[in-house]
């Protein structure tokens, strides 16, 4: 089988699967894929699609946008700004649910204006992934699984604020 270009996140991988000193198995367990397939993916020869990525990261206790980094599903500069945006956007307790929606369709309308792509398939996907890591740290009911992936946001680097 040929090598897929995903090397990197297979090292990656395998690095953290290490530091948290867990087997591979023991991985797989926790993120509920085969082993097998695992160690495919750390070995570079599957490229996972965003879903597994995210239930590796919750295992890992890691953010699950820096493996679609890696992995090539977003663009580490171009997507990490909308992506971070929409995010902030729809984890601010300040807003319901239908402020939240408008001001993202005024943000899709300004940016789609400016040329530039929204509402891509990833990163609607990893958006989604760091509301929800967002409403775990405000409380929110929306929380899903076991609470672990609410306290990670040190791994998704530093929170932008105004000024």
């Amino acid at each position: 089988m040929a090598s897929l270009n995903v090397g990197n996140l297979g090292e990656y991988l395998r690095e953290q699967r290490r530091n948290a000193q867990l087997s591979l198995r023991q991985l797989a367990d926790a993120a509920g894929v085969s082993n097998p397939y695992l160690s495919q993916i750390e070995r570079g020869l599957r490229k996972p699609s965003a879903e597994v990525l995210q239930q590796v990261a919750k295992a890992l206790r890691i953010s699950a946008e820096t493996l679609y980094v890696r992995a090539g599903i977003l663009d580490a500069e171009r997507d990490r700004d909308e992506v971070e945006t929409r995010a902030v956007i729809l984890a601010d307790p300040s807003l319901n649910e239908r402020q939240k929606q408008v001001l993202l369709q005024i943000y899709e309308s300004f940016r789609k204006e400016n040329g530039f792509g929204v509402g891509e398939p990833a990163a609607d996907e990893a958006v989604e992934d760091l509301a929800q890591r967002g409403r775990a740290d405000t409380g929110d009911t929306a929380v899903r699984g076991t609470g672990t992936a609410g306290g990670h946001d040190a791994d998704a680097g530093p929170r932008r604020t105004a000024g």
